[in-house]
């Protein structure tokens, strides 16, 4: 039986990576890790027996220590993550926090020579470089937990990637695809959070509607594929049936489709790409419409900084999510409205003077930095 760490598992995604686990029995828990949900870690610590528990938040996992088992280790404060990854014997370490937070745990999960199934953007967004390189030096497998680069690795079977021309990354266009422009500067957060086909967290759905998320998976897809930019697409497509598309040089397009469930990308990361029998909905094929557009560039300015911010390397993809990070924050508090994500984001790359081939203090002193800048000018 495989050993596995699950940070981030009160979220959607570790929630459903223990649905996961239970179906198959293949997994044993070793270690849950949360930021301050008490309540759910409570709940799913005596269901799936780790061996020990960590929370970011001192004073919740105070709280969780009085109500669990005293044969169960408490892990507590900003380290929490990190000590988790590396934590006993495990296999399998599956990174679903969100944000830079990331990036430090999945570095010493593959240190320590563990798999990582990774459902954290920014973790490669913002070190990919010092990432992937980590991968190669110790043999280890970087999975991704995500619908669009799962696509990616299942069209590339049995393929080399010299042949491939471009990999094409679907997304729904949101909610506002079709929303008048002059109308979005009058966006609230409830209607941004109404996402036409996925069931997400918050902050990824608001990048979904600005189309952040999708910039962010052309990052991450230069990263687990070596693809440059150029050979990278975004195309819309609002059934968010075909999860994504890889064009070969001889003309020739394979596509991966399948309902909108990440319970199947998450078992075919955890299963190491075998089959999970899921009772989850079918395609009606002769029912199904499937239509792709190119993205607005004026409707999704988000989408070209990302681009932009790629091409620039270095430091640069890090500000361009941090910013965002603190803008979306702000936005869903009430705070900025909608169009001006895209213009905090735009204002921080402007300002920041990007460090070429960073370490990962330089990394992570770039993403404070911008967050501390972004965190300014929204409030004045």
């Amino acid at each position: 039986m495989k050993r596995i760490i699950i940070l981030g598992s009160t979220g959607s995604i570790g929630r459903q990576a223990l649905e996961i686990v239970q179906r198959t029995g293949e997994y044993q828990v070793v270690g849950l890790g949360a930021r301050r949900d008490v309540d759910t870690l409570r709940e799913q610590t005596p269901q799936f027996h780790p061996q020990v528990v960590a929370m970011t938040d001192a004073a919740a996992a105070r709280r969780l220590r009085a109500d669990i088992s005293p044969q169960v280790e408490v892990l507590s404060g900003p380290e929490a993550m990190r000590e988790l990854a590396v934590w006993g014997e495990a296999d399998l370490v599956l990174v679903a926090v969100v944000g830079i937070a990331g990036l430090l745990p999945t570095l010493a999960a593959l240190r320590a020579g563990r798999d990582v199934a990774l459902a954290n953007k920014e973790t490669l967004v913002a070190g990919g470089a010092l990432v992937m390189a980590e991968a190669r030096r110790t043999g280890r497998q970087l999975l991704p937990i995500d619908s669009e680069h799962a696509a990616i690795m299942q069209c590339l079977r049995g393929e080399l990637v010299s042949g491939v021309r471009r990999v094409l990354i679907t997304g729904s266009g949101g909610p506002f695809l079709r929303r008048p422009l002059e109308s979005l500067a009058q966006v609230t957060p409830d209607e941004a959070l109404a996402h036409p086909t996925w069931k997400m967290g918050k902050k990824i759905t608001v990048d979904s509607a600005t189309l952040m998320n999708k910039g962010l998976e052309v990052i991450e897809a230069h990263w687990l594929f070596g693809l440059a930019a150029e050979r990278i697409d975004v195309v819309i497509h609002p059934q968010s049936i075909v999860h994504s598309l890889v064009e070969f040089v001889d003309g020739s397009v394979k596509a991966q489709l399948a309902p909108p469930d990440m319970r199947l990308v998450i078992a075919y990361a955890l299963r190491s790409e075998a089959r999970v029998p899921l009772e989850a909905p079918r395609l009606s094929w002769d029912q199904l419409t499937l239509t792709f557009e190119p993205p607005d560039p004026a409707r999704y300015p988000c989408l070209g900084y990302a681009y932009e911010a790629l091409r620039i390397g270095g430091t640069m993809p890090a500000v361009l999510n941090a910013s965002n990070e603190v803008a979306v924050e702000q936005f869903l508090a009430g705070g900025i409205g909608f169009l001006d994500i895209a213009r905090s984001v735009r204002r921080a790359m402007d300002r920041h003077r990007p460090v070429a081939a960073p370490a990962v203090e330089e990394i992570l002193a770039a993403d404070e930095q911008a967050r501390a800048h972004a965190a300014t000018d929204l409030v004045s």
